[in-house]
């Protein structure tokens, strides 16, 4: 008869892991001796019911601490001490040995899948519960303790993506986790995925786990990018810290930004820019707008303009990095003054414009109307 569900379920640490308690000995499946002298006399293998009895005895053995190996060496031995003298069934016997031995092994698999997806699904409503800020600070802190956050101290967050989502268990996330758990170890670091994304966790005064991990994923994504949120104290600070990342990916990606590794740090100045949302909106109207009226419309002129300001203002530099001739620049350039009004290349109207720019990427404008 299989034991009820729920104890089934309390009582099921992966064997050989830490936290499991070993027994001092494997117990043999009750009946097993009257089993093997069964079949020995009839020539009739154990039927179904009996077969799963025996890997229900296998779970809970797993469930119990025992390991595989004592679990297997002791029904071999009690087997053979139970060997029905003078016996002419001895190929039977062998094979219902053989059935009770697989049966016995399959719910000792199938206790310890079932303890492996429960540690995975309390890692992962972890993972979410944390991410996105759920649950009672004191309760969370103490699950994180289980996972090696200490929220005692202050923790960043690494973000990466790459050309596609993954998922945990991925060849790149198990990739980059083998990189990093190899070179610092697991402790006080948590590795997973989040939104098809690569997340590291880490103390903030452990930078270089960060970098590393950044490093590690672009490589892995094969030319990903991956930002850095600031540390912040407690399970809010992952929260805060993570957030930054993501919104540090985004402007990488509104802003045509070429660093693979991006640290939240550098760009604050950008949520700045942009924190009275309705005065950059005016600011991109008035001042870009009348490149509406372009031949081809504004793309071109906000791609000049963008890469003219982006290498210092140096022409022939800009010219080089969109593919054009200096002469093809300076046309741009001269046709932006005579419809905006601005100047590129007067100190005057230079901030206005770049400004603008930058306000229009994170818009993006012109696609969305501001």
């Amino acid at each position: 008869m299989k034991p009820p569900q729920d104890e089934r379920r309390a009582a099921s640490p992966v064997p050989g892991e830490p936290g499991s308690t070993p027994q001092p000995c494997a117990q043999t499946y009750p009946g097993y001796e009257a089993l093997l002298t069964t079949v020995a006399a009839t020539g009739q293998e154990p039927d179904a019911a009996e077969v799963e009895s025996l890997r229900d005895f296998g779970e809970r053995a797993a469930a119990d601490g025992t390991t595989l190996r004592s679990l297997v060496v002791r029904h071999l031995a009690a087997a053979r001490a139970a060997w029905p003298g003078g016996a002419t069934g001895a190929g039977g016997v062998l094979a219902a040995v053989q059935l009770a031995v697989e049966a016995l092994c399959e719910g000792y698999e199938r206790a310890q899948q079932l303890a492996v997806r429960e540690q995975e699904a309390a890692r992962r409503e972890f993972i979410d519960d944390l991410l996105y800020g759920r649950g009672e600070p004191g309760f969370l802190a103490e699950r994180a303790e289980q996972f090696g956050l200490r929220f005692s101290h202050a923790h960043a967050v690494a973000v990466a993506e790459g050309p596609g989502p993954y998922i945990e268990g991925d060849l790149v996330p198990r990739r980059v986790e083998r990189a990093v758990t190899g070179r610092f170890g697991e402790r006080n670091i948590l590795l997973t995925t989040k939104n098809g994304r690569l997340i590291c966790i880490a103390p903030g005064d452990q930078q270089d786990v960060l970098t590393y991990f950044a490093k590690q994923a672009y490589a892995a994504t094969d030319g990903g990018r991956a930002a850095i949120g600031r540390p912040h104290p407690g399970a809010g600070g992952v929260v805060h810290s993570y957030e930054e990342a993501l919104r540090a990916l985004e402007l990488a990606g509104r802003l045509d930004l070429e660093d693979p590794v991006l640290h939240a740090a550098d760009l604050l100045v950008y949520p700045v820019l942009t924190r009275d949302r309705q005065a950059m909106a005016d600011l991109v109207r008035a001042t870009l707008g009348p490149l509406l009226k372009a031949r081809g419309g504004p793309g071109p002129y906000l791609e000049t303009l963008a890469a003219y300001f982006g290498v210092g203002c140096v022409t022939t530099q800009a010219a080089r990095h969109l593919s054009l001739s200096v002469r093809a620049l300076t046309y741009r350039l001269e046709r932006i003054h005579q419809l905006t009004g601005y100047d590129p290349a007067d100190p005057r109207h230079r901030y206005s414009l770049q400004t603008a720019v930058i306000g229009a990427r994170i818009l993006n404008w012109p696609e969305k109307k501001v």
